[in-house]
């Protein structure tokens, strides 16, 4: 089973972090003002939970049923999810098959596909993590703020955590957002089901980009002074809005 930890009682809300990330990420948040009952999971090959998949492709599929799999064995039967970039991405497939998940928050994430090139620079990706592991995330996650200067401390700690990975995980990782399915679909179908929420100088989408495919501007909440790192680099307005979700 994924390794998660629990505090808080109330509403149930679940939380998934990023890609290279783990549950630590949410300690940033305090989110123990929005009295819930917070549940925090280390998606596979990430933080404390083991790579389990043995089939031969990488999937998001398997991700979600792990977390399913907590799930039931906490016994939980009504919940909200927040999703960082790829928990997003494994949220929305949650809530697919769950009825029992009320609405999705998607936390500096999207809700395609990737793009032909975005797929060429995938598998990139797992070329070099494949040969050098620790030149990637030296390069990678510093540019996931909008001002890394300001932020040293917490990218070392990023980086130090997202070494312990095997370079196999991240590939993994990699590999399973590049087959991604397109949840286009659901979200302008069912606009009360998802809210976005995203920096403004994030540099792996724009806020352009969301809101050319979103048919409710209502969805999205465009956090200033913030990237891709948006729950460390302007956490008050991430507060503010978790706060008025739940």
């Amino acid at each position: 089973m994924l390794n998660f930890r629990v505090s808080g009682e109330g509403k149930t809300i679940v939380f998934l972090h990023g890609f290279l990330e783990s549950l630590t990420m949410w300690d940033y948040l305090p989110l123990e003002q929005l009295g819930s009952r917070n549940i925090f999971i280390d998606l596979p090959g990430h933080g404390k939970s083991p790579l389990t998949d043995k089939s031969d492709h990488a999937n998001l599929e398997f991700m979600a049923d792990e977390v399913i799999a907590v799930l039931a064995h906490l016994e939980v039967t009504e919940f909200s999810l927040v999703g960082h970039s790829m928990g997003a991405y494994v949220g929305l497939l949650i809530k697919q098959k769950l009825e029992s998940c009320n609405f999705l928050v998607l936390l500096n994430s999207n809700f395609w596909c990737d793009n032909e090139q975005k797929k060429i620079d995938r598998l990139r990706v797992v070329k070099i993590v494949l040969k050098a592991k620790n030149i990637f995330i030296n390069e990678a996650i510093p540019n996931l703020f909008w001002k890394p200067e300001l932020h040293k401390d917490e990218i070392k700690k990023l980086k130090d955590e997202a070494l312990k990975m095997s370079s196999e995980a991240i590939a993994y990782a990699t590999l399973a957002m590049r087959e991604r399915k397109d949840f286009s679909k659901e979200i302008n179908q069912t606009p009360s089901g998802y809210v976005l929420i995203h920096g403004v100088y994030d540099k792996l989408g724009s806020i352009s980009d969301l809101e050319s495919r979103i048919n409710s501007r209502k969805q999205l909440h465009i956090i200033t002074n913030a990237g891709h790192m948006s729950h460390i680099e302007n956490s008050d307005e991430i507060m503010e809005i978790l706060s008025k979700l739940f």
